[in-house]
This record gives structure tokens, C-alpha cells and sequence, in this order.
């Protein structure tokens, strides 16, 4: 199947549910955050930052005027801090840390020196996550058929990837390489689109940890508005940003570790797991059965959050706690499931989908589209020649990334040449030998064979 590049995706939203985000918060008690976190968050960021006026520290926090102001006046009665300049308008004030103020805010940042958005409490997430659950979600063929209807991708392949995501169990996606398991787990993103809330961070027992990574969330629309200072009941809570759903990506070097917290000793905070910042999304393991720990190691750590849904982490005082485990898990493997574990270990995984060589008639297909968008014409005579001297006689399958690899490495040749980017037999021939040579094409053809 050939699939477009991950900037093209764009998820088949008519069965989405629209998200509700919090209102914003207009009391410091309905942060769900302690006086004195609030505190030693506001002076870290005026002695880090060096922010003084209240719009800028409410900007800064995802706070609204209220909230933050009522936090100064307290901290004013503590005299960590002393109101230096008042505007013309109640938001325009500002203030500056004490001496005492600016020691005890460097204490704090010595202990944890994150400085952002203010986090969420830990009911308020798992609260949102289960609001917005992926499995809310109830897909048809209709859809599903409709959100891939650009791609070249058999018919049965995409009812069986409906039907498994539907079912909200995980998902094995196996197959020789190049066959496109990957993207074909990426465009899943597809079929689980709309809009979540993703927070900054949460706040575990008095603990940072950081959630929102750039990497896999992808904020929907600019929040500039969201960090307004001037109060306004009718506001949504800016410590959420609207995203699209997480997709997040594991290979190879996926570890038991990287299932944790990680903290970071001189930050003084944790940042989340992958898995975390893949919940209400998709999480894709590639390369399953190439990491380190074995397929069995892996599962196992899995066996409670697939079965309950819930997973559970702790933090580095031994104090526990849960999260939801709300997402589409997708494993990629080169390798067939009998020679991943035993058949009792793999009815966990709710759905095997063999991923293999595309029909000549798709194969054709995906070779003419990918001409039209490098911007070369289509030779007829070209392609056969492709399909009968290189592909049959050589016994080589029909991989669905080949078309693409092949014409890119005919450009790149045609540039250096200073000739004409057209589909000779010479630069066919060059890119052909270039891209398998005599032993990768021998180790292709053995490995599609085997796994036939």
C-alpha cells in the first residue's frame, strides 16, 4: 500500500465528538493546587523570569487575574513580596519579591526549578482522559472506507483495520519490511482524529510531571487568547491545550526504563512516559520483537493497563499512583507471531493483520501516482520493463515503498548527471542496483519467502 507523507494526514472527522475543555479556575482552592505550591511556583518564575506585572505572571502560569493576584496578596501578608506600581485598571499591577522572597524563591528553585504553566491535579486528568476516551468512538466501513479513500490500500486490509480499531484491543501488524506497516499504523491517526485536551503537566503528590511534548501533540489552533489576563468567567482553562490525538512512535530501542517516570535530577521534576503522552491517541510499537527485552518482558508489563485499563507509575519516594491507559496500541513487526511468542501469549493481542507484497494492478497504481508527485512522466514502456526484467526475473516481490525509493534515487542520479529527470533504462538500471545490489536483493527475496 502506499501511503502519503505523515504532513498530508488529515483525520476523517465526521463521527468526532467535540471535546469540552475546563472552565479556567477562578479561585486558587479551584486549581486543585495547594496555597504553598502555588506560591513557591509564582516567586520561582519572578526570580527565574524576572516577571513583575500581573498580566505577564498570568500569561506565564495559564492563570487567570484572579487567581494569580490572590496568590500575591498573600504572599504580600508573608512579605515575600511588596506591590512596587498600580495602573490604571485592576490587572495592571506589579510587584516584586522581598529579599527574604528572592532567598526562598532560590531554595525552591535549587529543589525543583520548573517554571510554566501550572499543572493539573491528577482527578482532573484522569477525569479528562476518560471524558475524551478514544474508545468513545464507534467507526463504520463508511468512514473508515472514506478516511482512505486517497491511499492504495486493498479493501479487505482496511475493513480489518476498522474492525481492530473498533474493538479497542491491541493491534499486530506484521509483514516483510517495506511492505508499509509503519505509515499504515501512523494513518490509523485517521480513523481516532478529533481534538483532546492535553495538559501541561499534572501534579502527582506535589510532584511536576511534564506531559505536553511538541513532539506528539499538536496543538489544534494558536492559543494566544487562552493567556489573556484580564478575568473572564466564560474562559476555558489554559494549563489544556487543544490537540489533535497523540500519536506517539517506540521502535527499537524501547525499554522496560522508558515505561516509567523519568525524573530529572537537576529540573527537580518527571517527565511522563510515552505511553502517558500517548493516552486518548495512538501508540505505536515498531520493530516489535527487535528491542532489548523480550516480547514476553514487554507484554507482561502491559498485561493490567490492556486488560483494565489503568496503568501504574511511582514516583521516586515510592509514593504510587494511577493513570488511565486510554489509547489505540499498535505493534509492527517483521517477524510472523508464531515466532514472537506461543499462540496463549498472543491472544492478548486482539488482532493479527498480515501486512504483504501489493497486486500488480496496485503496485501500478502506486508507481503512476508517485510519478505525478516527484513531477516525472509516466513511461508506460518504463514500467514494464521495471515489472519483467528487474522485479520478475529477479523474483523480487511488490513492495509498496519501492516505486518511491526507486524514482527518488533516479532524480538524485538524473541531478548529478545534469541530465533529464525522465524514466530511461539507464537511470532504471543504475537506480534498481543502487537500491538492492546483489546481496540485499538475495536477502529480500529470502526473508519474503520465508515469511510467505
Amino acid at each position: 500500500m502506499k501511503l502519503p507523507p505523515k504532513s498530508t494526514v488529515t483525520p476523517h472527522t465526521a463521527h468526532i465528538r467535540p471535546v469540552t475543555l475546563p472552565l479556567a479556575p477562578q479561585t486558587a482552592e479551584e486549581t486543585g493546587l495547594s496555597v504553598t505550591f502555588l506560591v513557591e511556583l509564582v516567586a520561582k518564575t519572578m526570580y527565574q523570569l524576572g516577571l513583575t506585572r500581573l498580566t505577564d505572571l498570568c500569561a506565564q502560569l495559564c492563570l487567570s487575574s484572579t487567581v494569580v493576584e490572590s496568590v500575591c496578596q498573600f504572599m504580600r501578608r508573608e512579605s515575600l513580596l511588596e506591590v512596587t506600581r498600580r495602573g490604571q485598571h485592576e490587572a495592571d499591577v506589579q510587584f516584586d519579591l522581598t529579599q527574604v522572597g528572592r532567598t526562598r524563591a532560590a531554595e525552591w528553585l535549587a529543589r525543583n526549578s520548573y517554571i510554566g504553566a501550572a499543572p493539573v491535579p491528577l482527578d482532573a486528568y484522569a477525569q479528562q482522559v476518560r471524558a475524551q476516551s478514544v474508545t468513545n468512538q464507534a467507526i463504520t466501513a463508511h468512514q473508515v472506507h472514506a478516511a482512505f479513500s486517497d491511499l492504495v490500500v486493498p479493501e479487505d486490509l482496511i475493513d480489518q483495520l476498522g474492525t481492530a480499531v473498533n474493538s479497542g484491543r491491541p493491534i499486530l501488524l506484521y509483514g516483510p519490511s517495506g511492505s508499509g506497516k509503519t505509515y499504515l499504523a501512523e494513518h490509523l491517526q485517521r480513523l481516532v482524529g478529533g481534538a483532546v485536551a492535553i495538559p501541561y503537566a499534572i501534579c502527582v503528590q506535589g510532584e511536576v510531571i511534564r506531559v505536553f511534548d511538541a513532539q506528539c501533540h499538536h496543538p489544534l489552533t494558536g492559543d494566544e487568547g487562552a493567556h489573556a489576563a484580564l478575568d473572564n468567567r466564560t474562559k476555558t482553562d489554559a494549563r489544556w491545550v487543544l490537540c489533535q490525538r497523540p500519536c506517539v512512535i517506540s521502535g527499537g530501542e524501547l525499554t522496560l526504563e522508558m515505561l516509567d517516570l523519568s525524573f530529572d535530577q537537576r529540573a527537580g521534576y518527571y517527565e511522563a512516559p510515552p505511553h502517558f503522552k500517548a493516552n486518548n491517541g495512538l501508540f505505536i510499537v515498531d520493530d516489535f520483537g527487535r528491542q532489548v527485552i523480550s516480547p514476553r518482558e514487554l507484554m507482561n508489563r502491559w498485561v493490567v493497563p490492556m486488560e483494565r485499563g489503568h496503568d501504574h507509575l511511582m514516583l521516586r519516594n515510592g509514593g504510587k499512583f494511577t493513570i488511565p491507559f486510554d489509547m489505540v496500541l499498535v505493534f509492527s513487526s517483521n517477524l510472523r507471531p508464531e515466532q514472537l511468542e506461543d499462540p496463549a501469549f498472543l491472544r492478548r493481542l486482539g488482532h493479527k493483520i498480515a501486512v504483504g507484497p501489493v497486486s500488480p494492478a496496485d503496485y501500478a497504481l502506486i508507481f503512476e501516482r508517485d510519478c505525478e508527485a516527484i513531477g516525472i512522466a509516466q513511461d508506460p514502456q518504463a514500467f514494464d520493463q521495471l515489472m519483467h526484467r528487474y522485479h520478475e526475473q529477479n523474483g523480487c516481490p511488490l513492495m509498496a515503498c519501492y516505486p518511491h525509493d526507486l524514482l527518488h534515487l533516479m532524480v538524485s542520479r538524473a541531478c548529478y548527471l545534469e541530465v533529464p529527470t525522465e524514466l530511461s533504462p539507464e537511470l532504471l538500471d543504475w537506480a534498481w542496483h543502487t537500491y538492492f545490489g546483489n546481496e540485499a536483493l538475495l536477502k529480500a527475496t529470502s526473508e519474503t519467502r520465508r515469511l510467505a
